[in-house]
């Protein structure tokens, strides 16, 4: 009996590493599936924007941020497609919103959204301009406060972009959780909420939103999880350990050092 408990015990601990094994191995193969369908996801991005950004029919201005504002890297990085539905949050006068419509495509479509202060003072002529000259029947004008930034009833976009202006939503003291909010409905299961934006020394929170145009990365961070969204990666393209965070990034005061600042890159996904 001894004899024979021993070898079904045996029996059972071969089975139990057999179930391990193939367990083990069928984890390595999605892992590896789910990794090489990011791969090709990402060097799909690159080209779509790299031809984008290599349009003659962009102007000598927008080419000359391009060195500062690394947009091929930003849009693959942030995965955006051509198909693609995108809200380009606090457009201005249309430099990130151009890039996302070539990208995108005639099947795919892009809403430039600015609220009322920043079309009042800058945006709204050189907006209109743009769009008047490149004839984009896929980009839409959206004037929106930024308590709610994204097109009323959205369900189903696939990307919402927020570059270099985030804390502008705190100085002008927008309700950011609602902002947040409205922006987590109006994403599509796994949708995409990208961030760029001016590094504020450490500590310095929201502190140096209107006088250097900067915050501190931890805070939006801290924000846009609370809405219920998953920071799924950081990038480093624009990080530069070298400034010293104590200037105003904005682009009228920046002067010679526009694109030179500290900015930190967050891609954040709505679960699916």
């Amino acid at each position: 009996m001894r004899t024979l408990n021993v070898l079904l015990l045996a029996l059972a601990l071969t089975a139990c590493g057999a179930s391990s094994n193939t367990s083990s191995a069928e984890t390595t193969e999605t892992s590896s599936a789910g990794d090489e369908t990011s791969g090709r996801r990402v060097t799909a991005s690159r080209a779509a924007a790299e031809v984008a950004v290599s349009s003659p029919e962009r102007t000598e201005e927008d080419r000359a941020l391009d060195a500062g504002r690394h947009p091929i890297e930003t849009f693959a990085f942030f995965g955006i497609e051509p198909g693609m539905d995108v809200v380009d949050v606090f457009a201005g006068g249309g430099y990130t919103t151009e890039i996302l419509a070539r990208i995108v495509g005639p099947e795919g479509s892009v809403v430039a959204q600015n609220n009322a202060w920043v079309l009042d003072r800058f945006a709204r002529a050189p907006l209109d301009a743009r769009l008047a000259r490149l004839a984009m029947p896929n980009v839409t004008a959206l004037q929106a406060e930024l308590d709610h930034p994204v097109p009323e009833g959205a369900h189903d976009l696939d990307a919402v972009i927020f570059i270099l202006s985030y804390h502008d939503s705190v100085w002008m003291n927008a309700d950011r959780a609602a902002m947040n909010r409205s922006i987590f409905e109006a994403l599509r299961p796994g949708g995409v909420y990208g961030i760029i934006d001016h590094a504020a020394a450490a500590g310095h929170g929201t502190d140096d939103t209107q006088t250097f145009h900067r915050i501190e990365r931890s805070v939006v961070i801290e924000e846009i999880t609370a809405a219920g969204f998953v920071l799924e990666e950081e990038a480093d393209f624009l990080a530069n350990p070298e400034d010293t965070r104590d200037w105003n990034a904005s682009p009228s005061s920046a002067g010679e050092r526009r694109g030179t600042s500290d900015r930190f890159v967050l891609r954040f996904r709505k679960p699916e």
